[in-house]
């Protein structure tokens, strides 16, 4: 077979040894751990190790290692147990001794080695049904969208109309989706509020509505275009959002993807308490803009003392540092169209822009003018229900959290858009713009729909999709054995090494591994074969053509080729229409399909001929074995 060229085998060798590498992290079973991190500003650090190792030898529950680490995401403590068990009962006394200025979450840590992890060989991580965990399907109420749309609309429509001094009777909003209904006094000032609105406005269809008397009405309705923006902008902020708030709980890979105009899907592997999953979720916050007051030691003396003076109110930041602050708000989150991090272009810190409505911006302007180098805080409200079962019913009891996270003096007057300067670091300055963009829900959501399945559910999932794989593989490679005799076993090794490729790509562009993708897997060791059949047919109609040997096998590979291509686009095709259109399990196994039927048409064709190159090039044959 000399004319397989040798940089085909070089890639062979390479591809193969890529295969390998990268499939064997997915040998090193992850390990029971427990997660912890910082709350308020709470420090992860040698001295919460130390604590740690003291509450679980008091508790009896050996830890294998506890270890600090630091990422992007900031410091972690992780500890790691032999058994689930040690993990629950070290869950619990942890949680009980630490309280709420940590979270502790369970996790399950990677065992694999520090030099596959340096070239980023990771294992496949589980999906729910695997591993176990909590799902949630969340309907989005599109109403509020269009609701507080039309709210803000009228308030700033309401706020032009007073600055441009344009009389007018009222402003208010008309029945759901049909905008906003405005009386004026006059004719001219019809006209001059419908030009000036329709300038100011572009969002918004303006039309003349009945007259009578001194009645002249207009009629503001929000372009539908808008509408579809806004509806699709509250899903992806809601997603944002509860992806920041999953967060909390230490869940690795979890997925929070759109399904639908208007549901979310929440899947929590590894989790196992949906009161704890359903408090965060279903969490609401805002943000308050507040002036300062007093100074920081009379802060520190109402803190110690108790008595606050009768117009402050005493909150505490992050690091639990006292302010008082005013009991008027100047302006609130829900006021605020966006905010972006950045750096400050005069000195180069890292700062957060802010850009308010037009209503919001007329009260931060007049605050701001009179209130040069005094203090402003920006107060971070979070409101949730902790869920507890009582006589088989939940009972939700309210639980609000108040924090500064930012007081900062007013350098010059501002309005609509300002900045939040001299933030210590941009990791800092990208958090507050997460916070405040995305800290609320962009509109209400629902809990439609939600299961639980158990850790022992999963573990006899993965044994059962463990066996089918064996059990496939099996049958197939004995099956082309004894039928294509050592062209099947060459056909077999090619199939080893496809199911190792397979998992190595999934690996490396982290597929979460569920039951749907064990089944694609499946069926992709099982068309697989087919290649090779075609291959070995084409071989012995060769033969009995009365080709010799290599010319037989030459052309078997050439012929079958064109075959091989034609019947794989069209299975390709198919596992695309299943990426693109489906979701959750059916992307799933579009997405195990797809790599499949790729890593297959290299196997089958490319390794095959490699191995048959080595095993009968520079030989004379009189016969083939198949």
């Amino acid at each position: 077979m000399s004319d397989f060229p040798r940089w085909k085998y070089a890639l062979v060798v390479i591809v193969l040894l890529f295969g390998i590498v990268y499939a064997l992290p997915n040998v090193y079973t992850p390990q029971p751990a427990v997660q912890i991190s910082g709350n308020h500003g709470s420090a992860v650090d040698a001295t919460l190790k130390t604590k740690v190792e003291s509450i679980l030898a008091t508790a009896h529950v050996p830890a294998a290692s506890v270890d600090v680490t630091s990422s992007e995401k900031g410091s972690r403590l992780l500890a790691r147990f032999a058994s689930a068990d040690a993990q629950a009962k070290a869950s619990d006394a942890l949680r009980g001794a630490l309280g709420d200025d940590y979270t502790v979450a369970l996790n399950l840590a990677s065992t694999v080695p520090s030099w596959l992890r340096s070239i980023n060989a990771f294992s496949m991580p589980l999906g729910l049904d695997l591993q176990g965990g909590v799902h949630f399907l969340m309907e989005v109420d599109q109403n509020a969208v269009i609701d507080g749309q039309e709210t803000r609309y009228a308030d700033d429509v309401r706020s032009l109309l007073r600055d441009r001094k344009i009389s007018y009777d009222s402003v208010a909003r008309n029945p759901r989706g049909q905008g906003i209904g405005i009386i004026l006094r006059s004719d001219a000032d019809r006209q001059a509020a419908a030009s000036l609105i329709a300038t100011e406005f572009t969002d918004l269809t303006v039309s003349d509505g009945p007259s009578t008397g001194s009645r002249f009405t207009l009629n503001a309705v929000v372009k539908p275009a808008k509408l579809r923006e806004l509806a699709q902008s509250a899903i992806t902020q809601n997603v944002t959002t509860l992806r920041q708030r999953v967060n909390e709980l230490g869940v690795s890979e979890p997925l929070i993807q759109q399904q639908g105009q208007s549901q979310i899907i929440v899947e929590l592997a590894g989790v196992q308490d949906t009161a704890e999953a359903k408090r965060l979720i279903g969490a609401t916050a805002t943000l308050e803009y507040r002036a300062g007051l007093y100074t920081p030691q009379q802060a520190m003396d109402a803190a110690r003392s108790g008595s606050v003076p009768p117009d402050a109110k005493l909150y505490y930041g992050r690091d639990r540092r006292p302010y008082l602050l005013s009991k008027t708000v100047i302006a609130t989150g829900d006021q605020l169209t966006s905010a972006v991090s950045g750096r400050d272009q005069q000195n180069g810190t890292p700062n957060v822009s802010v850009t308010l409505n037009s209503a919001a911006a007329r009260k931060m302007q007049d605050f701001t003018n009179g209130n040069v180098g005094k203090p402003m805080a920006v107060l971070y409200i979070t409101r949730t229900n902790d869920i507890k079962m009582v006589d088989g019913k939940e009972v939700k009891t309210p639980k609000t959290t108040e924090e500064v996270i930012n007081y900062a003096n007013i350098s010059s007057p501002f309005g609509k858009q300002f900045s939040t300067n001299g933030l210590p670091s941009d990791a800092e300055a990208s958090d507050l713009a997460l916070l405040l963009r995305g800290g609320s829900l962009a509109a209400p959501v629902d809990i439609v729909g939600e299961s639980v399945i158990g850790p022992s559910l999963g573990a006899d999932n993965i044994d059962r999709g463990f066996k089918a794989v064996m059990l496939g593989l099996g049958l197939v490679l004995i099956a082309a054995a004894i039928y294509y005799k050592l062209f099947g076993i060459v056909a077999d090794i090619a199939l080893f090494f496809n199911l190792v490729l397979l998992v190595a790509v999934m690996s490396l562009i982290h597929v979460t591994l569920t039951m749907p993708g064990i089944a694609g897997i499946v069926l992709t060791l099982g068309m697989a074969i087919d290649a090779n059949v075609l291959i070995c047919e084409r071989i012995r109609e060769e033969l009995r053509n009365g080709s010799s040997p290599l010319a037989a096998i030459r052309t078997g590979y050439d012929k079958a080729w064109a075959t091989i291509l034609d019947a794989n686009v069209t299975h390709l095709l198919a596992a695309l229409g299943l990426m693109t259109m489906g979701s959750g399990p059916i992307k799933g196994f579009g997405v195990t399909l797809f790599i499949g039927i790729l890593t297959s048409m290299f196997t089958s064709v490319t390794v095959t001929h490699a191995i048959t190159a080595l095993i009968h090039g520079g030989r004379k044959l009189k016969t083939l074995s198949v």
